[in-house]
């Protein structure tokens, strides 16, 4: 991941010049926003569609459960790197620009068109999961809205009845470590060409242990996106997956940059 998602002039190579030409500010924040939408639109549509789907004559679920969901945000996150990671560094995630800024790998001042290149693309999803839904079978999309739309939440609305506290905690912890992963597989001289799989299968690993007490965040875009169209429960709870994924982010961020990138003595 560059320090500055474009150069200020872009050079036209010659035909006999084969250099990049590194992408303009607009393709990037282009990119950054198909990608969250692939990856919110991926966990939404499963989460809505097939987690349950029901069940078969014999009795048999049809659903893929929680288990297809991790799997969902996997996936999509292992297409989007690949597909839009060259072109703008693949964060898909407020939280991850914001430790990649604390870590040095970003500038600052990139940070916000970042965000709101993300969170468009979010609710760009779920608006189209809402158009989808608008011809679904009758009370099916009154139904999800009123089940929060797969918004994220504690209390009544964490799966399993974990509090407040307990969201805290692991979107801090979770994101957090997400955000060190990313710094080691992509680091410049340390990292590996396979950092998108990487990437993807460890947030399939955090979906599976945090799907039961607050729909698994870790992400503020994907957060919003849902909490649109998810009533005023997960409106009014949604500060919890804006403030604290960003916490653990900036934590991750500066704490990579003074443990493994510090100068030697």
């Amino acid at each position: 991941m560059s320090d500055d998602p474009r150069p200020d002039v872009p050079v036209e190579p010659t035909a006999l010049d084969h250099t990049p030409v590194a992408p303009s500010t607009a393709a990037t924040l282009i990119a950054e926003a198909f990608g969250t939408f692939l990856l919110v639109l991926g966990v939404i549509s499963t989460a809505l569609f097939a987690a349950n789907f029901g069940a078969s004559e014999n009795g048999t679920s049809l659903g893929v459960g929680f288990l297809g969901v991790s799997l969902a945000v996997g996936i999509t996150v292992i297409a989007g790197a690949y597909a839009f990671g060259p072109i703008s560094g693949g964060h898909f995630n407020p939280a991850v620009t914001f430790g990649l800024a604390a870590a040095g790998r970003f500038p600052w001042r990139g940070v916000l068109p970042y965000v709101i290149a993300q969170i468009v693309g979010g609710a760009v999803a779920t608006t189209l999961v809402v158009l989808i839904g608008l011809f679904g079978p009758d009370g099916w999309l009154g139904n999800a809205q009123d089940a929060g739309f797969a918004s994220n939440g504690f209390g009544e609305a964490s799966p399993l009845g974990f509090g407040i506290g307990a969201a805290i905690i692991v979107e801090v912890l979770f994101t957090g470590l997400f955000v060190l992963v990313i710094l080691g597989v992509t680091h410049a001289t340390r990292g590996t060409t396979f950092a998108g799989l990487v990437i993807g299968l460890t947030l399939v690993l955090i979906h599976l242990a945090i799907i039961p007490i607050d729909n698994a965040s870790v992400n503020p875009a994907r957060s919003i996106a849902s909490a649109i169209y998810g009533g005023p429960l997960a409106l009014g709870q949604l500060w919890v997956f804006i403030v604290f994924p960003i916490v653990g982010g900036l934590i991750a961020g500066f704490a990579y940059k003074a443990l493994f990138d510090g100068t030697k003595k």
